[in-house]
């Protein structure tokens, strides 16, 4: 037996190198040593490394494009919009035309989006769809639904001068975004139109695309489509379009508001000439042709009649209409509870009431709303010109009511056991802090509630309001329809310090009108499609019950006493007829508010920028222009009481003091610093003693009238402040409130409520607003006296 291989190395074993064992000879040796000659032959080896690599790349490539496409689809495409019908699209996203008759069936005026004739290219001349190809997509015919070449140029154009300086939308982009999408400036809303164009040519080819472009595209002044376009601003169909004519029109759709003909003449012909220099480059004209139109411009056809009077009803009823239809018309016709008589008589009343009664008063506005008894909107003027300003004061505008708003104080009274004969104390009254006073800081003692109302004392409506709790004044306003008085009103709400808007207003008065019954105001009786289809028809039905007709009956009573012997005689037309005025703070705002069995109508006027008036108040300016109206308005309408009116005996009076019902007529009672101490007396020091030494003039111990005085109509003005009688105890006073009138910016007046100041103190718009501090216990639900749209 042989011995084994010395080791070859310092170290190795014999058992081979580093100590393995040699193993069997491989082939290759074996045949070496067999003494075959020649190479071995090749080992077949793996796939090479960069195979493997490249390999494992794509599949990770491939995993992150399928992650991404899903994501681009769920952010992109995920909402976007399918495409309906060839029909539908042109019927889609489509605006409704509106005519609208008066109550006698009468055309008013016809309103929104016109569409003309739907035209085709072979019923058009040559020139006109290749001027909109020269304006919007001159290759229009070479690319598909995209233009890359236009993306690109583009592109370098808005790097060049480093903003966007132009678009790269094909005309069927433009039209997948008018039809289906918002005109929003994002990544998405750009996916999707490209997506949507390339649908788009797929179905209608380019020929149908562009015919549905010229039939749907916006051309301003409301003209969709291109037949409507040409009537609106030439007088003609599309058909007899000239080259002119038809580059203008093409020039107007990059910017319809702007540069629409009616607008901006001047801004379209010089686009129309960039247009008509690419037509001639492209040789879609000849040079003879391109000279003439440049030498031509056409004139517009004269515009057509507008709508005068009815402007406000037309954006109100406009509104309206497109709600109620919803969308199931294109085009409407809308009849309306509007009487031209009685609208020409209310802009005739309102006009004259501030431009003649209100010269040289500070006056700049007024509204007015005239409604049936059923709720019928048979006059409504939301201002004085619509094209100054389109802001609807009967509909919008939410105003202080003032005193106006005493009749929901006396009405919830009576539903609480006051009566009309009741005896009530016109005396100084504190509540934490706040004494509220009367206009020129008069007190009359002892006054039943139905003089109170008629003279529209504010002592005796806060007393009331107090009797009954705010929150029982608040559910029978927010019964009779008003919606802005919050659950837990403040005291204030005795004087109208919570805004509301006139046609509320009015709205909520036909509850004492109709003998309780709640009507809601409303403009549309009818609502058709042109086929003659009723889409929406009011259906006339009984007042809903909201207030027991025996209490409607005292209220309607009393308030006759304030248009025959109490702050509305300016009103009287001599016949029944029932009202109330109303002044808020420092007359911002004079209301009134009056009707008769046959016809309600609200009037207010006063400053859009909240400026005071010059001590306007509601039985003045308003309380004439509801006169000449209702004058207009009732004239052919025999003089007639209520016919529910009850008939039950009336109460004995409580001895009322004597002649308190007369002397008329009485000052509204404005929320303002006259409602206290006027201006020219001596100022009244925190203790309620005044500095000029007349301190105990006027009242007993308890605080009541002395009888002394009784030989005077009044106590002196600037009577002292006293605690009131002791069946109205104040609140105790921690001293860190003073008293004084409501919302008088002096600085020894400040209310209870919380008109705080903020950032829009001293702004302009909301005029002269004084300093005015919260109380301490100032409510959360009082509001700001400041103006609201």
């Amino acid at each position: 037996m042989s011995e084994p291989p010395a080791a070859d190395f310092p170290g190795q074993t014999a058992g081979g190198r580093f100590g393995r064992r040699p193993g069997p000879p491989r082939p290759a040796e074996r045949r070496i040593a067999s003494g075959s000659g020649g190479p071995p032959p090749r080992r077949a080896s793996p796939l090479p490394r960069w195979l493997v690599v490249v390999c494992v790349v794509a599949l990770v490539l491939a995993g992150v494009a399928g992650l991404a496409f899903a994501w681009f689809e769920q952010a992109m495409l995920r909402d976007m919009p399918e495409i309906p019908s060839r029909e539908a699209l042109w019927a889609i996203r489509r605006s409704p035309g509106m005519t609208f008759l008066d109550h006698n069936g009468g055309v008013i005026a016809t309103r929104g989006a016109k569409y003309g004739e739907r035209v085709s290219l072979a019923t058009l001349p040559s020139y006109a769809p290749k001027a909109f190809l020269a304006a919007e997509d001159r290759r229009f015919y070479q690319h598909g639904a995209v233009d890359l070449h236009a993306i690109v140029r583009a592109a370098r154009r808005d790097l060049k001068e480093h903003r966007a300086a132009e678009g790269a939308s094909t005309l069927t982009q433009q039209l997948a975004r008018t039809l289906f999408l918002k005109p929003e400036h994002t990544l998405k809303r750009k996916v999707q139109e490209a997506v949507l164009a390339g649908r788009l040519e797929d179905m209608l080819g380019k020929d149908q695309v562009l015919e549905l472009y010229l039939n749907r595209t916006f051309f301003g002044a409301g003209a969709y489509g291109l037949d409507a376009a040409s009537q609106t601003y030439f007088g003609h169909p599309a058909r007899q379009l000239s080259l002119t004519e038809a580059a203008l029109l093409a020039a107007v759709p990059n910017a319809p508001s702007r540069l629409a003909l009616t607008n901006d003449m001047a801004g379209a012909m010089v686009r129309a000439r960039k247009i008509l220099g690419v037509m001639r480059d492209e040789g879609w004209i000849t040079a003879a042709q391109y000279s003439q139109a440049m030498s031509t411009p056409p004139a517009l056809a004269p515009p057509r009649a507008g709508e005068g009077d009815y402007s406000y009803i037309l954006d109100q009823a406009a509104a309206e209409a497109s709600a109620l239809s919803a969308g199931q018309s294109p085009d409407l016709v809308v009849r309306l509870t509007i009487d031209p008589k009685l609208q020409a008589a209310g802009l005739d009343a309102v006009r004259y009431g501030v431009e003649t009664l209100g010269k040289g008063r500070r006056v700049s506005q007024g509204a007015l709303v005239a409604l049936g008894p059923d709720g019928a909107i048979r006059a409504m003027v939301g201002g004085l010109d619509h094209d100054k300003s389109a802001f609807n004061r009967v509909t919008q505008a939410r105003r202080q009511p003032g005193s106006s708003f005493k009749a929901f104080v006396y009405g919830a009274a009576m539903e609480h056991g006051v009566g009309p004969n009741d005896i009530r104390q016109d005396a100084p009254i504190a509540v934490n802090g706040w004494t509220p006073e009367n206009y020129g800081g008069h007190f009359s003692g002892a006054v039943t509630v139905r003089a109170a109302l008629a003279r529209s004392i504010n002592t005796i409506s806060v007393r009331l309001a107090q009797e009954v709790g705010p929150e029982a004044v608040g559910e029978l306003a927010r019964r009779c329809g008003i919606t802005t008085i919050p659950p837990h009103p403040g005291l204030s709400i005795a004087l109208g310090a919570y805004e509301v808007s006139l046609l509320e207003m009015a709205g909520a008065y036909q509850v004492f009108q109709t003998g309780g019954g709640k009507t809601m105001p409303y403009l549309i009786e009818e609502l058709r499609s042109t086929r003659g289809d009723v889409i929406y028809a009011h259906a006339p039905s009984a007042p809903t019950p909201v207030y027991d007709t025996l209490f409607a009956t005292r209220m309607v009573e009393m308030m006759k006493g304030v248009i025959t012997g109490g702050t509305g005689t300016g009103a009287n037309l001599g016949r029944p007829e029932a009202g109330k005025t109303g002044t808020s703070q420092n007359w911002r705002d004079a209301w009134f508010i009056g009707f008769t069995p046959d016809m309600l109508a609200g009037v207010w006027v006063g400053n859009d920028d909240n400026r005071p008036m010059a001590k306007v108040t509601g039985g003045e300016i308003p309380a004439a222009i509801w006169k000449r109206f209702m004058t207009v308005a009732l004239k052919d309408t025999p003089p007639s009481d209520f016919p529910w009116l009850s008939k039950e005996p009336e109460p004995p009076a409580q001895g009322p003091p004597e002649g308190e019902a007369g002397g008329g007529p009485y000052l509204d009672e404005p929320a303002g610093p006259d409602m206290g101490a006027p201006v020219d007396e001596p100022p009244v020091d925190s203790d309620g003693a005044a500095e000029s030494g007349q301190g105990e003039a006027g009242w007993d111990a308890r605080g009541a009238p002395d009888r002394n005085l009784s030989d005077r109509p009044y106590p002196d003005r600037g009577a002292p402040y006293r605690p009131a009688p002791d069946s109205y105890p104040p609140p105790q006073d921690d001293g860190s409130r003073r008293g004084g009138s409501y919302y008088d910016a002096g600085p020894r007046y400040r209310p209870p409520d919380p008109y705080r100041q903020d950032e829009q103190d001293g702004d302009p718009r909301y005029g002269d607003r004084g300093a005015r501090a919260p109380a301490d216990n100032a409510s959360p639900d009082d509001p700001p006296p400041r103006y609201r749209y």
